[in-house]
C-alpha cells in the first residue's frame, strides 16, 4: 500500500518511531521550540521596549524646537566676549515672521514663586506661557481648562495648578474657581493639570503654577524679557530649517557677531527622536539576528536527527522497498517526521513566547498610556511558524533523498 502525507497509518508509525527515542526526540523538539520562542520574544520584546522608551516623551511634540540666549563667544561692536543678552517678546514675534517652518509657538517665562491658600503654602516654579503652549506640551487636565488665547490677550490673572501643587494647597478640595496667592499676587484657579511624560519644558506641569505670559509680565514687572521660545515645525519639516533665519534676526537685534554660533542656543527634539529611531532599528536588527541564529540551530537539529533516523532505519527501508514500497513512499515518511517535529515544536514555541509577551505587557501597562507593545501580532506568529516549517522541511529533504536512494539488497544486508 502506498503511503501519502495524509495517510493516518503513516502518522501513527511516525509517532511510534519518535516515541522509541524519547530523549533524542525531546532534545531536538526543544531546540526547535526554543529557536521559535527566542525569535518571537526578541521581536515582540524589541517593540515593547521601544514603547516604554517613547512613553517618556508622550505629550511632547516630536518636532519641537527651542531658542534660548547664551553668552557671546566673540566680541562685537562694544560687546565683550562672555557678555549676555536677553530674549524678548518682540524677538519671539520677529522669529515667527521670518521663520519658514513654524506651526505652533509659545514664549515661556520661568521664575520661582510661593503659592498660598489659607494656611498652606508651597514654593515652586511659576511658568508664564503663550496661548499655543498646550499644542506643544500637551497637558492632562484633571479639572477645569488650560490657558487660552483670550487669557493671554487680556492678561487675565488666572492660574492652572499642577496636580501636585493643587494637592499641596487644597488637598482633596477642587480648587477651580477659587483664589490663591502666587508670589504675592492673587489669581483665580481655572484648572488642574498634569503631564504624561517625564520630559518637561521649563518645568513639569505637575509641579508648577502656570499663568499667561502677558500676566507674568504685568504682575511681576518682568519687562519684555522671556526665558526661551519654543515652537513646532509642521509635518514634512524639521525645527532645524528655521535656525539660520532665527539666528540672523536675533543677531541683528542684539548686536551679535554674524559668525558667533554660541550666542544663540537652539534645541531640536526631532534629532533626539531620530537617534531613538535608529537605536531601535539597530535593536530590531540585533533581535532578528539572534533569533535567526536560534532558529538556525533548531533547523540544524532537525537535519541531524533525520540523518540519524535514516541511518538507523536503513535495514527497515530496504525491507519496505523489497516488498513493493516506492521511493516516494520512503521520502514521504522521512519528510513527515521532519514536518511533525517542526510544526508541533514551532507552534509550542510561538505560543510560549506569546504568553510571556502578554505577561510582560500586562506588568508594564500604564494607567493612561495603556500597553507598551510587548506583543506578537498574529500574522508575525504565523510567519515564524511557516518559516520554521519551510526550513525544517528543507532540513529533512536531504536525508529523505538519501533514504529514497537506498537499494533494497544493500539495505537488507546492512547491520
Amino acid at each position: 500500500m502506498r503511503l501519502t502525507i495524509f495517510d493516518p497509518e503513516n502518522w501513527r508509525e511516525i509517532g511510534a518511531t519518535l516515541a522509541r527515542n524519547k530523549t533524542r526526540t525531546f532534545l531536538t523538539a526543544f531546540g526547535i521550540f526554543w529557536g521559535t520562542a527566542m525569535l518571537a520574544m526578541l521581536w515582540g520584546g524589541a517593540h515593547g521596549f521601544e514603547g516604554i522608551m517613547r512613553r517618556n516623551f508622550a505629550g511632547i511634540a516630536t518636532n519641537l524646537g527651542g531658542v534660548f540666549p547664551n553668552s557671546r563667544s566673540m566680541s562685537y561692536k562694544g560687546f565683550n566676549k562672555g557678555s549676555y543678552w536677553n530674549l524678548t517678546f518682540s524677538d519671539a514675534e520677529a522669529m515667527v515672521r521670518v521663520a519658514l517652518a513654524i506651526e505652533y509657538s509659545s514664549e515661556v517665562i520661568n521664575r520661582w514663586g510661593t503659592g498660598a491658600y489659607g494656611t498652606k503654602s508651597k514654593a515652586a516654579s511659576v511658568l508664564g506661557v503663550g496661548a499655543q503652549y498646550s499644542k506643544i506640551m500637551e497637558p492632562l487636565l484633571d479639572s477645569g481648562r488650560f490657558i487660552n488665547s483670550a487669557d493671554v490677550a487680556a492678561g487675565r490673572k488666572v492660574v492652572v495648578l499642577g496636580r501636585n501643587r493643587a494637592a499641596d494647597l487644597f488637598g482633596t478640595e477642587d480648587p477651580v474657581g477659587k483664589y490663591l496667592s502666587v508670589g504675592g499676587v492673587y489669581f483665580r484657579c481655572i484648572g488642574v493639570a498634569g503631564q504624561i511624560s517625564e520630559g518637561s519644558i521649563g518645568g513639569r506641569i505637575d509641579d508648577s503654577y502656570i499663568i499667561p505670559s502677558t500676566t507674568m509680565r504685568q504682575a511681576y514687572n518682568t519687562g519684555d524679557r522671556i526665558s526661551f521660545f519654543v515652537y513646532t515645525a509642521p509635518a514634512g519639516h524639521t525645527p532645524k530649517e528655521n535656525q539660520e533665519a532665527m539666528r540672523r534676526v536675533l543677531a541683528s537685534k542684539h548686536t551679535i557677531h554674524p559668525d558667533d554660533k554660541n550666542a544663540v542656543g537652539f534645541m531640536d527634539i526631532s534629532e533626539m527622536f531620530n537617534v531613538i529611531d535608529n537605536l531601535f532599528l539597530g535593536l530590531a536588527i540585533l533581535a532578528a539576528f539572534i533569533g535567526a541564529s536560534s532558529l538556525l540551530s533548531g533547523v540544524i537539529g532537525v537535519g541531524n536527527i533525520m540523518w540519524i533516523i535514516v541511518k538507523e532505519r536503513t535495514h527497515e527501508f530496504g525491507v519496505r522497498r523489497a516488498i513493493g514500497a516506492k521511493p516516494s513512499d520512503i521520502t514521504v515518511q522521512v519528510l513527515s517526521e521532519s514536518i511533525l517535529l517542526t510544526l508541533v515544536a514551532g507552534t509550542a514555541g510561538v505560543t510560549f513566547a506569546t504568553v510571556v509577551l502578554g505577561a510582560a505587557d500586562h506588568l508594564t501597562m500604564h494607567p493612561l498610556l495603556g500597553k507598551a507593545g510587548f506583543e506578537l501580532p498574529f500574522g508575525t506568529a504565523v510567519a515564524i511558524v511557516l518559516l520554521f516549517f519551510v526550513l525544517g522541511s528543507a532540513a529533512g529533504t536531504l536525508p529523505a533523498v538519501k533514504a529514497m536512494r537506498i537499494k533494497p539488497i544493500e539495505a537488507i544486508r546492512d547491520k
